[in-house]
């Protein structure tokens, strides 16, 4: 496509071509530009430097990108139902919220949201357009639902790799990738403390001043061989006794608000909850509800501890079931985290590399 701003001649032979390119088809010299806007001109290998910077061609390059872009999105989508996954669940609803967790449309909405990134890291690849049932590379479709159906059933990269035909090495670059996108444009997207929290209604009663729910949950690790790394990373509730730790906070609608950063399992509660910035939103207006593991700090309401050797008032009793109700929320929202195999079993990954570990559960949390 060339800019109609843009005349192209040749200067040895006068040849003027209707359509950009580098040699004159008649004299094979190097071909020269005249930008009709600026009255600026060059040879043909200054012309990108040019239509870069100058106010008349932008407006065109832009129109140039989009349709660029068009072509693509039309090109890849057309190898969508020739690869594997889709080519093997055909698109049905039923077998892709079994694969995935989500149906077709759910699966073509979070697309969207992450389209662009997607083509733009695919149209770094040599795609080869071709007639058979399946070709070396994925469409940027079907590299979302491979990667939505890695968190779903965390499948190992060899598994993967022997179903779609490539290399191991080539399936972990393409989770990696599409992990990093999905944080840089579906996170942000959808988990965040709202900006109006202070005015936002809850429930009456003891609940009232209450706008946030937290509480840690965790990701079991492999024993670690070195006893000092067993000690740091030792967690109790966890199937192998060592796991990361990873602190959840929840609105009254059972919406994700913030996540917090990654930590070793031993790490206390309060400790998290402290370094994770959550406590800068919180004031008279806005107070946060949690287990007796963040006893001790302001604004954070817990359930009331038993009295040595003594009962609990009935007062007390009845505030504590006030607060384990309003918990129900985060509980829930951990056990649907754990429905993920990649949260609810044992992380095979990297388990000093806290920023990936934390990238995939504030990605599963959007989920």
């Amino acid at each position: 496509m060339s800019s109609s701003q843009i005349k192209w001649n040749c200067s040895e032979c006068d040849y003027a071509p209707s359509d950009r390119r580098k040699y004159c088809t008649e004299c094979h010299s190097m071909l020269t530009w005249t930008c009709t806007g600026s009255s600026r001109s060059g040879l043909y290998t200054n012309y990108y430097r040019h239509r870069d910077n100058c106010s008349f061609c932008t407006p065109e390059l832009e129109e140039e990108k989009q349709h660029e872009m068009e072509e693509k999105q039309q090109q890849l989508r057309a190898l969508d139902d020739k690869q594997r996954p889709w080519s093997e669940w055909k698109r049905t609803n039923a077998s892709c919220i079994q694969h995935t967790g989500y149906d077709v449309e759910q699966v073509q909405e979070l697309y969207s949201m992450c389209e662009e990134p997607l083509i733009n890291y695919c149209s770094h690849k040599n795609y080869r357009l071709t007639d058979s049932a399946a070709t070396f590379y994925l469409s940027p479709m079907n590299m979302l639902v491979v990667t939505l159906w890695h968190l779903k059933h965390y499948h190992s990269e060899r598994y993967i790799a022997s179903e779609l035909n490539v290399s191991q090495q080539a399936v972990n670059y393409l989770l990696s990738t599409v992990v990093d996108i999905l944080h840089s444009c579906v996170y942000p997207e959808l988990i965040s403390i709202p900006a109006n929290i202070s005015s936002s209604r809850t429930p009456h009663g003891p609940q009232q001043y209450h706008k946030l729910i937290v509480d840690s949950t965790f990701i079991a690790i492999p024993e670690p061989y070195d006893s000092q790394l067993r000690k740091a990373y030792y967690h109790a509730k966890s199937s192998t006794n060592y796991a990361l730790k990873v602190q959840i906070a929840c609105d009254f609608h059972h919406r994700i608000v913030h996540v917090s950063e990654c930590y070793r399992g031993s790490v206390h509660d309060i400790t998290v909850l402290r370094e994770s910035g959550l406590l800068e939103h919180v004031n008279d207006d806005v107070q946060i509800i949690g287990d007796k593991g963040y006893i001790g700090e302001e604004y954070v309401v817990t359930p009331r501890k038993k009295p040595r050797e003594r009962e609990l008032t009935d007062e007390a009793k009845d505030f504590n079931y006030d607060i384990n109700s309003a918990r129900a929320a985060i509980e829930n929202i951990n056990q649907r985290l754990k429905t993920y195999a990649i949260l609810g079993g044992v992380y095979r990954g990297a388990i000093d590399d806290f920023h990936k570990a934390k990238k995939i559960v504030q990605v599963v949390c959007a989920l």
